[in-house]
């Protein structure tokens, strides 16, 4: 038996050697190390500029904010996703419209043309596990004369935009592919988290990528940005503590959600071997899993590539055709007892309780609970060793012949659910 965690922070001695410069330097809030990683997520993303925040929650409550949402407006989100999408939505005074997702996770675009209304504002599209939602799709509603037309702009930002906001809830898919570009080009905004459990973690953290329009400025809304997530502050302590422009104002309301730089390093160390080293170690183990699950009658595969698109492989989200949510939560305890920590990814949010006080119900999601009830994430990550994925793959198949044997399939299983298509 072995006992391996879910997803344990990728610390090498480089990450320790930058936190350690960074302790010794004197200067551990925000300063030259965040600049520095914005410039790495710039290069590694193609965006037109980068703002680190400390989360992604933080990031998106900033971004709407500064769209100008507000009480009595819509953003679109799909219903299978973590709290905090909507959350942030709720943080503006917004309200939240939740729509159903597809087979592979990804919001439904069917579902999004039908939900818009003249009070959307913006849209929230997740990348689910890595896997870029279908942004040209996306894409052509947010243009189509039809929807255009339907769009009220009442703040200064969207006045120059004239048309809903696309952001991508990137939280999974740094280094995720579109046309053989980085995924965030294909939205007006994308962010990503940084969090413990990230492909690249900053401990808590996040980052705002900008690919506006060209009638926007954007070194303007980057300088903008910063100020906003240091209080409105013109000046920020970095810059006064270099002495002499000690003066500050502060020009408009603010949050207090700058990313320090003793997290920074963190993440500036793992980013400079993301690319060659890190992304390539998660997509050969995600390709392990799929070899050895793929004769497998019972396997639904997550989309891992295509024509047009490649997963950044934050989770590999195995699904098991008919079964029930028990069996699964059953399948889960028997592979977890074997020594193998493995998650659900997400409980969608009708399901929580304090999305049902509002209204929310997950009979009106059928996709994201069928994806939900036959979900298990299993451990994806650079450290992982050839003994421990087969391991880990020998465990889960155990698991699942167990709860076959034990039980009959019920009348009420999902059934015909395809794989997804995979390309290598």
């Amino acid at each position: 038996m072995m006992n391996i965690p879910f997803s344990p922070p990728f610390i090498d001695e480089a990450v320790i050697d930058e936190v350690v410069q960074t302790l010794r330097s004197n200067w551990i809030t925000t300063g030259p190390k965040v600049a520095a990683l914005e410039q790495e997520i710039v290069k590694l993303t193609s965006s037109k500029a980068a703002v680190c925040v400390n989360s992604w929650t933080s990031g998106a409550i900033l971004m709407l904010k500064w769209f100008g949402v507000k009480a009595g407006d819509e953003v679109i989100v799909p219903a299978y996703t973590y709290s905090a999408t909507a959350l942030s939505v709720l943080h503006c005074g917004a309200t939240p419209v939740m729509v159903d997702i597809n087979d592979d996770f990804c919001i439904s675009a069917d579902a999004v043309r039908k939900a818009i209304t003249p009070k959307t504002k913006a849209i929230i599209a997740v990348d689910i596990a890595g896997w870029p939602c279908d942004y040209d799709k996306l894409n052509a509603i947010i243009n189509d004369p039809e929807i255009t037309g339907l769009f009220v702009a009442e703040s200064f930002k969207q006045r120059i935009l004239n048309r809903i906001l696309l952001i991508s809830d990137a939280a999974h898919s740094l280094g995720a592919k579109f046309n053989g570009l980085a995924a965030a080009k294909k939205s007006d905004v994308t962010i990503y988290s940084f969090h413990a459990v990230k492909n690249v973690t900053t401990a808590e953290g996040g980052c705002i990528c900008l690919n506006l329009p060209d009638h926007f400025d954007t070194a303007a809304e980057y300088k903008y940005l910063r100020m906003y997530t240091l209080n409105g502050q013109t000046k920020d302590a970095f810059s006064k503590s270099l002495g002499g422009g000690w003066k500050y104002d502060i020009l408009f309301q603010g949050l207090k959600i700058n990313m320090p730089d003793i997290c920074a390093a963190i993440g500036l160390a793992q980013i400079k071997k993301y690319e060659t080293q890190l992304l390539p170690l998660r997509k050969q183990v995600a390709l392990k899993y799929y070899d050895g699950f793929k004769d497998m009658d019972w396997f639904i595969s997550p989309p891992l590539m295509d024509e047009n698109r490649e997963s950044s492989y934050h989770l590999f989200p195995l699904r098991i055709k008919n079964i029930t949510e028990d069996q699964r939560d059953q399948i889960i305890e028997d592979i977890t007892s074997d020594g193998v920590a493995v998650n659900v990814h997400f409980i969608p949010m009708p399901m929580l309780t304090y999305f049902k006080s509002l209204g929310y119900q997950i009979v009106d999601y059928p996709m994201a609970y069928q994806q939900y009830a036959c979900e298990i994430s299993l451990p994806i990550y650079p450290q992982l060793t050839g003994e421990e994925i087969t391991f880990i793959i020998n465990t889960v198949i155990s698991a699942v012949k167990k709860q076959f044997a034990n039980n009959l399939v019920p009348d009420t299983a999902i059934e015909n659910m395809k794989p997804a298509r995979i390309s290598f």
